[in-house]
């Protein structure tokens, strides 16, 4: 029994080339992530406003990771799925 011949794959190389270029990555788990630096109130008010946007429950939305900088600024990282399918 003859072993089928590899296909080319330059078109392939090509397209996730021009993709990597501008930057169209998703993270390796699938999950979109957007960082803020807000004073401590309008941080609050982002992170409510993220879960009652994307639901925790259908997205899996967490705050990923917080700090405190100086000046009551809060960084903070917040993360869900695409979609909630």
């Amino acid at each position: 029994m003859r072993v089928p011949a590899k296909p080319p794959l330059e078109g392939l190389k090509r397209s996730l080339e021009k993709k990597r270029a501008k930057g169209e990555r998703l993270p390796r788990d699938g999950f979109l992530r957007e960082t803020f630096s807000l004073p401590r109130q309008e941080a609050r008010a982002k992170a409510r406003e993220w879960l009652e946007r994307w639901p925790k429950q259908a997205y899996w939305t967490e705050i990923e990771s917080w700090a405190e900088r100086p000046g009551d600024m809060i960084e903070f990282t917040m993360r869900r799925l695409p979609s909630a399918d």
